[in-house]
């Protein structure tokens, strides 16, 4: 069962018994390699390396201190004025279903620890979409 706002929704179960399904199976994969893209995303912030992010050309972004966008070379550019003031990154935990992942994720920078809520859309192995949710006031000296 589904739940929203306190009511239960009803969903087609994707598993029989004890066997699932090939389409349950197919969603795992999926959201298995989507994870497995947001992650080369985190790690490459954390290694400095923005070049080996996965996004798409065209990936539209938005966030509290870059408002929104569109563009890899944007985004990228963007992120890298913070490469600087980063100390280490942590991953809490991921929850995905097709091309979704949302993750949640701390970022320790000179300017403190900043936990982050951030969706991500996942195709074909690239990222199309970001949107971050965080109290920008740590990092805008607020």
């Amino acid at each position: 069962m589904f739940y929203s706002n306190g009511k239960t929704l009803n969903r087609k179960p994707k598993y029989f018994g004890d066997e699932f399904s090939d389409v349950f199976a197919g969603d795992m994969v999926m959201s298995d390699e989507n994870i497995a893209t947001v992650e080369k995303y985190i790690w490459s912030l954390k290694g400095g390396d923005l070049a080996a992010a996965p996004f798409a050309d065209d990936i539209r972004f938005e966030d509290p201190v870059a408002g929104k966008g569109v563009g890899a070379d944007d985004f990228r550019a963007f992120l890298g004025g913070f490469l600087g003031a980063i100390i280490d990154i942590r991953i809490t935990c991921h929850v995905a279903e097709g091309e979704f992942v949302a993750t949640q994720w701390e970022i320790d920078a000179i300017f403190g620890t900043i936990p982050i809520l951030e969706l991500f859309r996942v195709r074909n192995g690239l990222i199309v979409e970001s949107t971050a949710y965080f109290d920008p006031r740590p990092v805008l000296g607020g």
